[in-house]
């Protein structure tokens, strides 16, 4: 079986406001370490394989590492690695997954009226917009623990005097796989349609509420799903060298980092390839995870870039062997075969 090369990921984006509050800096510095290393072992060793560094920007929201690969960034490689922080105790290295992801934007057109002299002229669009959101929030309560459902409201020239004739809404749905995301999402959109379409049979046999608030509002509604991120698929040979390689060298593996929660679109590229995402630990303040000021500044601190070549090292173990043993390499591309037929 032909090797082409291994490629390490670096991401380089930070949060608007609040900077490097996911510790993309890390994994910047993490990609580059590696790659350095992975390079100077096939050159003083001779080693038959090809190094890439993959810097990826927007991975909050933009897909960045799924248009790189669309555009054949991916191409001359077999196995893509990389890293993750999030909070948690020090030297703690797990191999959780993350969750599939779907943005999904909704707008509300009403009509506009003087909201004292005539706002029964008016369809308010904003009405429409609290009254999907309300859906939502009694929905979750049916929805699994596991599963995360936010939204935001958008509007301009919003003013307690007139009736808003335009309102947008922002939704991110999660769920561990992107089959269940996708159901959710369903789900999630019949609460926003709801509001308006009083021709819906559903409304009109058992949903008198929501009957009332297409009555109510009488707005228009358009629903645009949005980009959409799978789970990260752990490349199961992949994830069992990291933690013989962390067990060898720094003790046994600590899963004590807490991002599982989090959506990143490498679990695209997982779908696509053998991939392995390990997490680490950086110490934080109570409250300063992934996302927060506190986190922005536990990026920035010795012992995080302290924490970053640990695993970073632990990856570049991972990637050498990929390139020096083709039994092992043979297993990694079985192990996501087998994944496939597993994620169906």
């Amino acid at each position: 079986m032909d090797r082409e090369g291994v490629s390490w990921v670096s991401t380089m984006d930070a949060l608007p406001g609040i900077g490097h509050a996911c510790g993309h800096n890390l994994i910047g510095i993490s990609g580059v370490a590696v790659a350095l290393a992975a390079k100077a072992a096939i050159e003083n060793l001779n080693i038959d394989g090809k190094v890439i560094l993959l810097g990826t920007p927007a991975e909050e929201g933009g897909l960045g590492k799924v248009l790189l690969y669309e555009k054949g960034a991916h191409d001359e490689m077999d196995v893509c690695l990389m890293c993750h922080p999030g909070p948690g105790p020090r030297h703690s290295i797990d191999l959780n997954s993350s969750l599939a992801i779907s943005h999904v934007t909704v707008e509300y057109e009403g009509h506009t009226a003087h909201a004292g002299l005539c706002p029964w002229e008016g369809q308010n669009a904003l009405d429409a917009a609290v009254l999907a959101y309300n859906n939502v929030s009694l929905l979750r309560q049916q929805i699994k623990p596991t599963h995360r459902v936010q939204g935001v409201f958008e509007g301009k020239y919003w003013n307690p005097g007139f009736i808003p004739d335009h309102a947008i809404m922002r939704w991110l749905v999660r769920a561990p796989t992107t089959a269940e995301m996708e159901d959710t999402r369903k789900r999630i959109i019949a609460c926003f349609e709801l509001v308006f379409n009083i021709d819906n049979p559903l409304i009109k046999r058992r949903h008198p509420f929501f009957r009332g608030a297409a009555i109510a509002s009488g707005c228009k509604v358009k629903v645009t799903v949005g980009s959409t991120c799978n789970e990260i698929r752990q490349n199961k040979a992949l994830g069992d060298e990291l933690a013989d390689v962390v067990l060898k060298r720094y003790g046994a593996m600590d899963d004590n980092c807490d991002i599982m929660g989090a959506s990143t679109d490498f679990g695209n590229i997982s779908y696509v390839m053998p991939g392995l995402h390990p997490s680490f630990s950086i110490p934080t303040v109570p409250g300063g995870g992934n996302h927060t000021p506190g986190f922005t500044e536990a990026a920035r601190s010795e012992v995080s870039h302290d924490a970053c070549l640990v695993v970073s090292k632990a990856l570049a173990a991972v990637g050498m062997r990929v390139l020096t043993d083709e039994t092992f390499f043979h297993n990694v591309k079985d192990a996501f075969e087998e994944d496939k037929k597993q994620r169906g």
